[in-house]
């Protein structure tokens, strides 16, 4: 069974960084694609980040050239570095995980991922 933990949130003044990691563990993985998402109170569950195996990444608008995905040494740990955080970036903070993707697969579709962790809460003050 496959599981995903999240830990790296916290509370964290407006301008300020944090860095939150994923990791997996139940299966060895292959091709994937591995995606962080987030989900602000009374809001839906939208794209943050995500990063194939091939080590393409992608990400949403909203936080390009402030956030940063990438893969850890260890392998099937993935990070997040947030920096220059403000408070629209309050969420709960999300990893996900689909093993071997289709070739149709969106990296910026929540259905698209199969596996889910169980989020950690980050919240920025101003």
């Amino acid at each position: 069974q496959v599981q995903l933990v999240e830990s790296g949130g916290g509370l964290v003044q407006a301008g300020g960084s944090l860095r939150l990691s994923c990791a997996a563990s139940g299966r060895t993985f292959g091709d994937y694609v591995l995606g962080w998402f987030r989900q602000a109170p009374g809001k839906e569950r939208e794209f943050v980040a995500a990063i194939r195996w091939s080590g393409s990444t992608y990400y949403a608008d909203s936080v390009k050239g402030r956030f940063t995905i990438s893969r850890a040494s260890v392998r099937d740990t993935w990070f997040l570095q947030m920096n220059s955080l403000n408070p629209e970036d309050t969420a709960v903070y999300y990893c996900a995980l689909e093993d071997a993707p289709l070739t149709t697969m969106s990296e910026t579709t929540v259905k698209d991922y199969d596996y889910w962790g169980q989020g950690t809460q980050v919240t920025v003050s101003s």
